[in-house]
């Protein structure tokens, strides 16, 4: 299996256009990479870096991931702080207000219209990140406003606070920016989706961090025993490693294939035969957005209701805002209760917004395709309708047991966060699906010049 890998990794810089892809694709990256460490001037990043340290247990709450999404460069206060996820926030954003708005609907069906989509999500881009900047900039003047524990200053000089927060802001829009071009770059000129490898290098980029907190789980240090076994622990985990990464590439790759029949028809003089064709259902069609959702909305009810509780006179109102706040602690039952439900309603919402089955059992009906046994039109779109819910519902159940995995292996077992985020979440999910996306196209290119791919097992009938 390894010397087949190895002879596919060789055979990709055999062809000099995938060769050529592969190393432009790593040459921006690693420009992502830098963008992570270069810092912003007048801030004190290193304070900011020790706090994260210090902080790793807890994961840092919805900053932490944040500062996962960004590769780290959040903790370092590089130029890179906001990272991707501004641009991903905007394409969400127009991808539900197109569910929703006609007009918007209208052009992205149309060629044209597409274009001009793209061209509002980066418009929209620049002001989420104008805003984010602005929102980071005022909070590192005040680091304890937004970092829970935070001692000391993060501005080294506060006697120009205006001009360092248009340069701060500035900076970090930039930023931005040039990460959502060189990721553009990157799905044009390279291999793979641009954007989410640049989420993925950033995920990966702290795999080293996790690697040496997982060796102080097993060696012990100034004659402190180790507090964890290798044939214990350790099996546990490689054992737990392997069933969560081929559950999710299962999930990813599960579909369900409807049937679909085309008529004979005459269009002028042509006549187009007949044929049968499927129709592809994913199971996980929401991908990670329910986790992504869930997470940043139950970040705010403890915060509201600690303030509450620090801001009422009455005891027994004190008494019962805390007492929610301390329920709703990131890992707590109830809070895994909630987590859980959230990503069930968050998974059935993107599909209700995103699979529109009116518009496809429309252009079935026009195209002259039906699926055997279920009529054309209203009868087509119910029938998707029902296959969608089936299969979102197995989709959303394996969302919410990925989900709470590293949360149960953090708070519950006390595993380091570092080590835990990569036995489940966001983490595993998209580093799972980005790498998954990036062979399929490695494969294409392999296949196109007649060189095996990396899976000789399994092969499609008809390959050779």
């Amino acid at each position: 299996m390894f010397r087949n890998i190895f002879n596919t990794f060789v055979n990709c810089f055999k062809i000099p256009e995938l060769k050529s892809r592969i190393l432009f694709t790593m040459g921006l990256l690693a420009i992502c990479r830098f963008m992570a460490w270069i810092r912003i001037p007048n801030l004190n990043g290193a304070a900011l870096t020790d706090y994260f340290q210090h902080t790793a247990q807890s994961g840092g709450g919805l900053l932490g991931m944040y500062n996962t999404f960004a590769g780290g460069a959040m903790e370092h206060c590089a130029i890179g702080s906001l990272g991707i996820m501004p641009y991903i926030s905007a394409t969400i954003i127009i991808q539900l207000l197109t569910a929703v708005w006609p007009k918007l609907s209208k052009l992205a069906r149309e060629e044209n219209g597409r274009t001009k989509i793209v061209q509002y999500g980066r418009y929209l881009t620049v002001l989420l990140c104008l805003g984010q900047g602005l929102f980071f900039a005022i909070g590192w003047e005040h680091p304890q406003n937004i970092f829970h524990g935070f001692q000391g200053n993060l501005v080294l000089d506060s006697n120009h606070i205006w001009w360092y927060r248009i340069q701060t802001v500035l900076i970090m829009t930039t930023g931005t920016m040039l990460l959502m071009w060189l990721g553009e770059q990157i799905s044009d000129r390279g291999i793979g989706n641009g954007v989410s490898l640049v989420i993925t290098i950033g995920i990966v980029a702290r795999l080293p961090r996790a690697l040496v907190a997982l060796k102080d789980m097993f060696v012990s240090t100034g004659g402190v025993p180790a507090q964890y076994t290798v044939f214990g622990t350790g099996v546990m985990l490689v054992i737990l490693l392997v069933l969560v990464v081929g559950g999710v590439i299962a999930i990813t790759q599960a579909q369900r294939k409807v049937p679909v029949q085309y008529a004979q028809r005459a269009v002028g003089r042509k006549m187009y035969s007949g044929g049968t064709s499927f129709m592809p259902l994913r199971v996980n069609y929401s991908g990670v957005m329910p986790i992504i959702f869930a997470q940043s909305i139950l970040m705010f009810p403890q915060t509201i209701f600690l303030h509450l509780g620090n801001m009422v006179s009455v005891p027994f109102l004190k008494n019962l805002f805390i007492g929610i706040a301390q329920r709703l602690n990131s890992g707590s039952v109830l809070y895994l209760v909630i987590y859980s439900l959230m990503i069930l309603f968050f998974a059935y919402f993107w599909v209700a917004t995103q699979f529109n089955e009116l518009q496809i059992a429309d252009d079935l009906k026009k195209n002259g395709g039906y699926i055997p046994g279920v009529r054309p039109g209203q009868g087509t779109s119910d029938y998707l309708h029902k296959s969608m819910s089936r299969i979102t519902l197995a989709g959303a159940i394996f969302l919410m047991i990925i989900a709470v995995i590293p949360i149960i292996l953090s708070r519950q077992m006390s595993i380091p966060y570092d080590v835990a985020q990569f036995f489940g979440g966001t983490s595993i999910l998209i580093t799972v699906g980005v790498l998954l996306d990036t062979m399929r196209q490695v494969e294409s290119h392999l296949m196109m010049r007649h060189y095996d791919g990396f899976l000789k097992k399994g092969k499609l009938r008809g390959r050779f």
